[in-house]
């Protein structure tokens, strides 16, 4: 069963990456749940995040479109130097305006725009990072009633980022990273 009615969207920063490929990587190919992957990279970095996604999980990994649609199975990953919206219809658009946080794309404008269009059904995760970007986008997501969750900070390879949200939200649920994975796997098929 597919469920574009909710949305799962993931940021991070430093030591993102890794622990984002780790709950990933749990996930079955037919993930009923469309997931979003914001992360920082270093704005000179080559080489694709989509390659490197896709050859370890059995998700569909692919780089966000402007006007795509959302389609459950898939991890959409952010590109390099453009903020990710969520629209009402349920496709993506890509906005290369100001950086938010010293970052583009920021975990803060995708998390914001999730929660507006998909309210209660938006989970958030916010996984290492060393900055701050994320918190406020999470806060919007645990306010429009979604479920918001951090990385332990004592797991992170950078407490940073978890530390900031558990400060601005603090009704967030603090999980490592194997409870994370079961928390979404238990969405699966609802």
């Amino acid at each position: 069963m597919h469920d574009t009615s909710r949305l799962i969207v993931i940021g991070g920063s430093w030591g993102g990456i890794q622990a984002s490929m780790k709950i990933l990587q749990a996930l079955p190919a037919d993930y009923s749940v469309p997931i979003v992957l914001v992360l920082h990279r270093l704005r000179n970095q080559e080489g694709s995040l989509q390659e490197l996604y896709e050859k370890k999980l059995l998700l569909k990994a692919v780089e966000i479109d402007d006007k795509a649609p959302l389609e459950a199975g898939h991890v959409y990953i952010a590109p390099a130097n453009y903020h990710v919206l969520l629209e009402k219809d349920h496709t993506f658009s890509l906005d290369d305006s100001e950086l938010e946080n010293y970052s583009r794309p920021s975990i803060d404008v995708t998390f914001t725009s999730a929660a507006d269009v998909f309210g209660e059904n938006t989970v958030g995760i916010l996984l290492s990072g060393a900055s701050k970007d994320g918190s406020s986008g999470l806060k919007h997501i645990f306010d429009k009633r979604g479920t918001a969750i951090v990385q332990h900070p004592g797991e992170a390879e950078i407490a940073t980022m978890p530390l900031a949200a558990i400060h601005s939200t603090p009704g967030c649920s603090i999980l490592n990273v194997e409870r994370i994975q079961a928390y979404l796997l238990t969405l699966h098929g609802h």
